[in-house]
């Protein structure tokens, strides 16, 4: 009967286990951290949408017209955009009609 045995060769499947169940941990995390940033920029765009439009009916409950452009929001009802993360695109056909706002993460 041997005495001696090879505890590292016994371990060394465990070792392996353990190192993969990390790297998959890792890597789930990464993901999973990935998706929550992507989707909290494409909610604060819409939340910045939301404040325009709604700061544009605003204007136009008090004063009878769509406001011109981002500017006078701005400066008039105190509409405050990201203009470092976001691309805001204000179009405007008429004073009586609501602006066309589309709000771009930028990347």
């Amino acid at each position: 009967m041997d005495m001696y045995s090879d505890k590292r060769a016994s371990k060394a499947p465990w070792l392996w286990l353990i190192a993969l169940i990390a790297a998959a941990a890792l890597i789930a995390g990464y993901l999973i951290v990935s998706v929550r940033s992507s989707s909290m920029t494409e909610s604060g765009a819409v939340a910045i949408r939301e404040a325009i439009e709604k700061s544009a009916r605003q204007c136009y409950v008090v004063e009878g017209i769509y406001p011109p452009d981002l500017a006078y929001l701005q400066d008039n009802y105190g509409l405050q955009i990201n203009i470092n993360d976001y691309y805001v695109t204000y179009d405007i056909f008429a004073s009586n009609q609501p602006p066309s706002v589309r709000v771009t993460p930028k990347q």
